[in-house]
């Protein structure tokens, strides 16, 4: 996954003006407490950060 495709999928679950934003303030636990953001420019795959997204915004397994 490219981190255009990330982007794609989160701005698809969450809507283009909040997307950026919840990835920027949202601590998730299983990225080592960073933010989505974060763990992108820590250098974390787009596909491992997703996989962490998908689970905790909880979305269906069509969004996987």
């Amino acid at each position: 996954m490219r981190h255009t495709e990330f982007w794609a999928r989160l701005e698809s679950a969450l809507g283009p003006a909040y997307a950026r934003a919840w990835a920027g303030q949202v601590v998730i636990g299983e990225l080592g407490e960073r933010t989505a953001s974060e763990a992108l420019d820590a250098g974390e795959p787009p596909k491992t950060v997703w996989a962490a997204v998908w689970r905790a915004l909880e979305l269906p397994a069509s969004a996987r």
